[in-house]
């Protein structure tokens, strides 16, 4: 039986709930895979209180009891979207579940943290984006490994021009499972790669290319994508379901240097290559020659925290200091348009769609 929380009344703030306010009370949605991270991460902080977890899985909601028994539990959304001790509802349900939650959130005067991808089309995210900037409410869109240390450090070696003029992406993110029933390996593996190129390139794509198969469960469990940028930068992407083992290996090449990102190591995740080519011209072109360059390797100091841990802080602070996150719903949408676009060229057997 679900146990409902007391309803209260909370100040009619200006600058939306929770902003000037002590402690930041967090209603959540879903409890499932990612749910307890999320619980764990906001009811740790200290300026943050969980105040209800929603689940409709009694198996769930006995989950929450005993991980948090402090925390009131319900099965009824309703509880959560509407009640006046909810500063911010956090939506950590399936993907096509997504706008009505937010949207019924945001009409009830709470800021929004939604798990990726924010919304199944562009069209929804606008209309939750608008609908936050009318209510000067906040959306954060929970992309997070923008709050990793290995991107954080990637972000300021792009930053600072020590890998150069980009030339590409490269990512291989694969694994066995999960197969997720809802959408393909497109939509639950790619937001995490597009959001980081999104945060380091601050470039907007011209052009999707998508290959892929399904063999399962009728969504495709393997694909390719590629994306095209001005200046010739070029990013790929391969995300699998059916890989007999797990990688997470990005490669980042730079006019300067290059750089090799594997999440999965324990130490080392970054390593930076002095290393690249150039062409020496000839007379003709027959005579032009590659020249190699092959210098040290060095792997910078990256900073060992859980990185959702660091993204609830961050959205607390944006809520009480009334500050826009980066990955607001502008950043959702972006990354919601190119998976869009993937999904289009799946459909025609990769041909070339527009951004």
């Amino acid at each position: 039986m679900a146990t409902s929380f007391t309803v209260g009344t909370s100040p009619n703030l200006p600058l939306g709930p929770g902003f000037g306010r002590d402690v930041i009370r967090v209603g959540v949605i879903g409890y499932g895979y990612w749910g307890p991270n999320i619980v764990r991460n906001f009811q740790g902080h200290e300026k943050a209180d969980v105040v209800a977890v929603c689940d409709k899985n009694p198996k769930s909601l006995a989950r929450v009891r005993r991980a948090h028994p402090e925390v009131p539990v319900t099965s009824d959304q309703m509880e959560v979207l509407t009640s006046t001790q909810v500063d911010v509802v956090a939506v950590v349900t399936p993907v096509w579940t997504h706008f009505e939650l937010a949207k019924l959130a945001l009409e009830n005067g709470k800021h929004v943290f939604v798990e990726k991808p924010f919304t199944c089309t562009a069209a929804q995210a606008e209309q939750l984006i608008e609908l936050a900037d009318r209510k000067n409410l906040k959306i954060m869109v929970d992309h997070t490994f923008l709050f990793t240390g290995a991107v954080k450090r990637i972000k300021q070696l792009v930053e600072d021009g020590t890998l150069g003029a980009l030339y590409y992406y490269d990512s291989t993110r694969v694994n066995l499972g999960l197969f997720q029933h809802d959408c393909n390996v497109i939509w639950d593996l790619a937001p995490h790669d597009l959001s980081i190129m999104d945060y380091l390139i601050m470039t907007k794509p011209e052009a999707v290319v998508a290959t892929g198969a399904n063999h399962l469960n009728g969504h495709a469990d393997v694909a390719f994508l590629t994306i095209y940028y001005p200046n010739n930068l070029i990013a790929h992407i391969n995300v699998n379901w059916l890989s007999p083992v797990k990688v997470r290996t990005t490669l980042l090449g730079g006019e300067k240097k290059m750089l090799v990102w594997n999440d999965l190591e324990a130490d080392e995740k970054v390593k930076v290559y002095d290393r690249g080519v150039q062409m020496l011209s000839g007379e003709a072109v027959y005579q032009q020659l590659v020249s190699y360059r092959t210098g040290d390797m060095w792997s910078p100091n990256i900073e060992q925290i859980e990185a959702l841990k660091v993204e609830a802080s961050y959205f607390i602070d944006c809520i009480r200091n009334n500050k826009r996150p980066f990955n607001d719903g502008e950043a959702g949408l972006r990354i919601v348009r190119m998976l869009e676009a993937a999904d289009e060229s799946l459909k025609q057997k990769g041909r070339v769609v527009k951004v």
